[in-house]
């Protein structure tokens, strides 16, 4: 894979997912996967409301760059509960075990009860790990454009799409788009009918060193496909942020810490949103 040498992090959560992978195929072989997903009704698809500005709602218990994150956490499913209150429109859950401390009964837990679209986020390197989400109830899948090649993700979408599940296919600069927008377009149109069938999102992190460069949004929105809905990723720790980010043409924003760490998590999801809509008007 022709990754830059100093991408040590995301290298790292990339081969500890393909240990992971191969350790699940272990006890789970594909022929008993494919059993059990037959038996599955199709998932919530995920809604974008027409001139709306909508947040994906995430629960990680920590982050590698902030530590712990889930000391006020009384269950994944309390916490689902108050984003779905303040008007969430899809949760989002991290299954990444070694440096997020998350896990698939965290997100099968959530899944369980959620009334709204929930995306398993995770460094995810196989279409194995999208059934795997598929089973532990998630409606979506989080795919990095920069630890994937373009097969990979034509083959990982493809099994989403079969499954009725959305994509957010995740970059961080223009060599990302380069790769992943022409397997994207192979699949059509981004919205069918009142579903999403996959977002673009741009991390304003780098993931290789961990830096948040919050102008990334601003740098890559001249880059961005408008025919595709634009997710803003990382950074946004106030309701300022999400004005910004929508006036630059985003329609939604994946917020973690900033509601983990909140005392209110329903008023920082509508503050957000409501920033966020002021943020449109600007754009349009």
């Amino acid at each position: 894979m022709n990754l830059a040498a100093d991408s040590d992090f995301l290298l790292g959560m990339a081969a500890s997912s393909r240990a992971r992978d191969a350790e699940a195929r272990t006890r789970l072989s594909y022929a008993q996967q494919r059993s059990q997903l037959i038996c599955l009704d199709s998932p919530t698809g995920l809604k974008l409301e027409a001139r709306g500005f909508e947040l994906i709602a995430e629960i990680k218990r920590r982050s590698p760059a902030e530590g712990e994150l889930d000391a006020n956490l009384a269950s994944p499913i309390d916490q689902a509960g108050i984003y779905i209150d303040g008007g969430a429109a899809a949760l989002s859950v991290l299954t990444e075990p070694d440096q997020f401390s998350g896990s698939l009964d965290d997100l099968q837990e959530v899944a369980s009860q959620s009334t709204i679209p929930v995306m398993r986020k995770d460094f995810l390197v196989s279409r194995y790990q999208v059934r795997e989400a598929r089973l532990a109830g998630a409606a979506g899948v989080l795919l990095i454009a920069a630890i994937l090649e373009a097969d990979q993700m034509k083959a990982m979408l493809e099994s989403a799409f079969e499954l009725g599940m959305y994509a957010l296919m995740e970059v961080f600069d223009p060599a990302d788009l380069d790769k992943c927008v022409p397997v994207l377009e192979g699949f059509g149109a981004a919205v069918e009918g009142e579903c999403c069938k996959y977002l673009l999102g741009v991390n304003s992190r780098d993931l290789r060193n961990l830096e948040v460069k919050f102008d990334n949004f601003a740098k890559m929105a001249a880059y961005l496909p408008v025919e595709m809905p634009w997710v803003a990723e990382s950074g946004l720790t106030e309701a300022v942020h999400a004005e910004t980010v929508a006036a630059l043409g985003y329609r939604m924003a994946l917020v973690g810490s900033a509601l983990m760490r909140s005392g209110d998590p329903a008023g920082t999801i509508t503050a957000f949103r409501q920033a966020g809509q002021t943020g449109l008007a600007k754009c349009s």
